[in-house]
C-alpha cells in the first residue's frame, strides 16, 4: 500500500519537475538574480570587459550613455571576460565605472555562442530573447543605436 501510494505521488510530482521551462537565473553584483526571459521584449546586449583592456575602458561611457538614453528597449548587462567574482568583481566594475547590472557568472552557454577571444566582445539578444550577433571591438552610441534600430524594423 505504502509503494503504491509513493508511486503514486512520484508520478503525479513528475510532470512538475520535468516541465519547467523557466530559463536558469543569474545572480548579480548586487544580490539580485536576473532571469533572461523577464527581460522579453527588450533588446538585451551582453557585454564581455576586463580591467586590462584598454579598449573596454573606452566604451564603457558609451555603454553607460546609451543605456540611460535607451534603457527603456535595451538592457545592458556586463560580465567580466577574466572570471572575476566576489569584491574584486566589484571593485573591477567601480574602478571602470560601469553604471549597468553587472553578471556574476557568464550567461553565454545558455545563448550557445562560443567565446571570440577578442576584447572588447557584446553579445546581442532579440525582444524574444534570441541570440542574434557578436560585435567584435569597442561599441558606441551611434553603432549601438544602429543595432537596436535593425532589430525593431524586424521586431
Amino acid at each position: 500500500m505504502i509503494k503504491t501510494i509513493s508511486l503514486l505521488a512520484a508520478i503525479l510530482l513528475l510532470p512538475l519537475l520535468g516541465c519547467s521551462d523557466t530559463q536558469p537565473g543569474y545572480s548579480l553584483t548586487d544580490g539580485s538574480k536576473l532571469h533572461f526571459d523577464e527581460l522579453h521584449g527588450k533588446v538585451v546586449l551582453i557585454n564581455y570587459w576586463a580591467v586590462w583592456c584598454k579598449p573596454c575602458r573606452e566604451e564603457i561611457p558609451e555603454l553607460n550613455a546609451f543605456q540611460q538614453t535607451h534603457g527603456d528597449q535595451v538592457q545592458l548587462l556586463a560580465v567580466n571576460f577574466d572570471g572575476v567574482t566576489g569584491d574584486a568583481l566589484k571593485q573591477q566594475a567601480k574602478e571602470l565605472g560601469i553604471q549597468f547590472p553587472v553578471l556574476t557568472s557568464d550567461p553565454r552557454q545558455q545563448f550557445a555562442v562560443k567565446a571570440s577571444g577578442v576584447l572588447p566582445e557584446t553579445l546581442v539578444i532579440d525582444h524574444e530573447g534570441n541570440f542574434r550577433q557578436v560585435l567584435l571591438g569597442p561599441q558606441n552610441e551611434e553603432k549601438l543605436a544602429s543595432v537596436l534600430q535593425q532589430l525593431s524594423e524586424n521586431h
